[in-house]
Parts: structure tokens; sequence; C-alpha cells
């Protein structure tokens, strides 16, 4: 009788293409970048251990990204024994380049900022509209105009970075219900302009990166953002989950009522972001007096939680964060939110999952629209 053996099948690639010299040399960049972002110091010795570089591979990338100003040697790390020449630390140089971060998401209002390395704003400027107003390709461009004309140098600024609500790609804001925006091609109208490269991220996950980097999440994330309307961003081992179409995380058009729920701009009815929208439940809150406020706020979280168990028991996340209005997202919302899905998705094989209020401020998707755009600059 024959005995099968089980065999490595060689895998012959057709046409395959080496790696060139920028590549490689463009992927150690991202790579120790990531190590050091967004406060860590290492030696060149830690960096090669961490990374597997060679010393003249992890050298040639620090000396390039200490002429960009990009990093700065720290100090010397303490010896254990006292002895011997300590090894010289590097860390990110905060102070030098500068990122544009604009925040297209708030209601009636266009945020701009001038931010250093780690997203912090350092000097801004607001445009805010009427109620009729609608946000404006001209508006975005004036402002960005406006902030770099006071800046005192405006030579190191490594890119602009976009958060906008909706489905964006390469630059595109495929289509925005918010702002009514269809193909707008806004990243090549912002370059052509500035010749600066331009990063446009949705607004949900610049808001997550933000919390990632400098909150209190760690490689698994569902962060959702409620306030003028509803979107969410996942990560997943530290990467952020975008789709085939780039529309990952648009659960606001996700419909809980597609009967009798009302009319949403997507064409649809009864979507999450017509009814559990921080704008329209504190319409709905008007004009009623604090027990019953509490008790539409309860409601609205026990519907949020439910239409979140579904991608939390698929994803098995352990950790969801919502950001949005203190009056909307308050403990009366997050405790009937973790009542009702404790109820749905507690087993024996699903960790405990926490539903918390995002802590980071009104300053976290500027944040990170910033952060996107360094990442953009260190990759490019």
């Amino acid at each position: 009788m024959a005995t099968a053996h089980n065999a490595t099948l060689p895998i012959i690639l057709r046409n395959a293409v080496r790696a060139s010299p920028s590549d490689v040399r463009r992927k150690n960049r991202s790579l120790i970048f990531s190590l050091l972002f967004p406060r860590h110091q290492y030696s060149r010795a830690d960096l090669g251990r961490l990374t597997g570089l060679s010393r003249v591979a992890v050298s040639d990338v620090i000396s390039d990204m200490i002429d960009e100003g990009l990093v700065v040697e720290t100090g010397t790390e303490t010896s254990p024994s006292g002895k011997g020449k300590r090894a010289t630390l590097l860390g990110l140089n905060t102070a030098h380049v500068r990122t544009i971060s604009i925040d297209l998401s708030q209601d009636q209002l266009i945020q701009c900022a001038a931010t250093d390395l780690l997203g912090r704003p350092v000097q801004r400027m607001e445009v805010a509209l009427g109620p009729d107003n609608e946000v404006s390709l001209d508006a975005i461009v004036q402002i960005v105009d406006q902030l770099r004309s006071e800046l005192e140098d405006d030579r190191f600024i490594i890119g602009i970075g976009v958060a906008c609500p909706g489905a964006v790609k390469d630059g595109v804001v495929l289509e925005s219900t918010q702002l009514g925006w269809r193909n707008a091609d806004l990243a090549a109208l912002l370059e052509s302009r500035f010749h600066t490269p331009v990063t446009l991220v949705n607004d949900s996950v610049a808001a997550m990166l933000a919390e990632h980097y400098f909150g209190q999440a760690g490689a698994n994330l569902l962060f959702i953002k409620n306030d003028r309307g509803i979107g969410s961003a996942v990560l997943v081992d530290g990467v952020p989950v975008v789709g085939d179409n780039h529309a990952s995380g648009e659960i606001g058009h996700i419909s809980i009522d597609p009967v009798d729920g009302p009319p949403c701009p997507c064409g649809k009815r009864g979507c999450m972001e017509t009814l559990l929208s921080a704008r329209e439940l504190r319409s709905r809150m008007r004009d009623l007096d604090t027990a019953h406020r509490t008790q539409v706020v309860e409601d609205a979280g026990r519907r949020f939680a439910a239409a979140l168990a579904m991608p939390i028991g698929l994803l098995d996340i352990g950790d969801v964060c919502i950001y949005g209005p203190a009056d909307v997202i308050n403990m009366a919302f997050l405790e009937s939110a973790q009542r009702e899905l404790d109820a749905m998705s507690s087993s024996q094989f699903h960790q405990h999952t926490v539903i918390r209020r995002c802590q980071m401020g009104a300053d976290i998707t500027l944040r990170g629209a910033a952060i996107a755009a360094v990442q953009a600059y260190i990759t490019r």
C-alpha cells in the first residue's frame, strides 16, 4: 500500500515584482516611526532588536528622520550597572513639523487647526455657518488659506488632513448625506490650491484614531460617533477596517424601522440616524420634563444596544466607545445600553463587552485627521 506523505508544494509566482529599494526604505521608515509614535523612546540598538533591521538600515532611516525634523535625540538611557557607554535615546520631535487639520463633521461649523506631530492644535480657526448655509468647497479653501497666512512659518507643513462624514475613497467624498455631497474630489481641489498632500478620512475613523492613540482603547475597538449623525469605525489588531467599498462603519443608515420609521436622506425609512442621533433625541426631548427626558434616553440606549449586538457578537469585540454630547450619551443611556447588550450577547464563550463614553473631548476629530495626515506622510 502506498503511503501518503504531506509535502509542501512549491508556489510559482508568475510576473512577480521584487520590492524596489524605495519600497523597502518606506516600509522600514513606517515601522520605526510606528514604534516611536506617539511618545515612546528607544535607542538605535533597541529599534534594531524590535524590528529585526540591521544597524545600518536603522541608522539610515533615523538619520533621514532627524534631518526632516521628525525625530530628535532625547538623552541617554540609564545603565543598570552604571558602567559602559550609555545608548542615546530617540523620540519624536513634536515641535518642528505641522499639519493642517480640518473637521467637517460638526453642525453648522467648519473647524480648522494647525497641529503638531501628535495632532494637538497650536493655532485654530472656525467658520460658523447659518442654519441655511451649506459647507461649500470654497469655504474650506478660504479657511485653510486664512490659517496658513497667519502661521509664522508654513514651510514645515507636511500635509492636510480632512475628516468628513460619509463614504470616502482616495481623496474623494463618494457620498455624504450630511453634507449633501456626491463624488466630490476634495483632495484634488486642496492639493491644486495649496500644493500640499491631502489625506481625506471618514470622521468616525479619524475620531477612532485619536481614541486609539491618546484615549483608553486597545488594539480592538468598536467606536461610535453620535452627534450630528451616527457613524462608527472598527479597529481590529490595531488596523482600521475600511470595507470593500470604503463604507465600513456606516451604521447610521442601517434601517431599524423600515416600515413606520421617518424618511432618511439616503432614500430609506427608519435609519438609525433618523431615530437615535443626538440631534433627533434632543429634538424629541426639547419640551419634556426630567423624568420623560430620561425615559427617552433610556429607550434610545436599549435600541442602540440591540442594533450593536450583532456586529459585537460577530467580531467578538470587548470595547465599545461612544462619543457624543453629555446630555444624550450620559449614564442613563450607557446603563440602559449595557443592560440590553448583556441580555442579548452574554454567553460562556463571549467575553463581557463594556460600553463606555469617550473622554477625548471636542478636538478628537481634528486630532484624528491630523494623525491620518502624519501617517500618510510617513508612508508616502
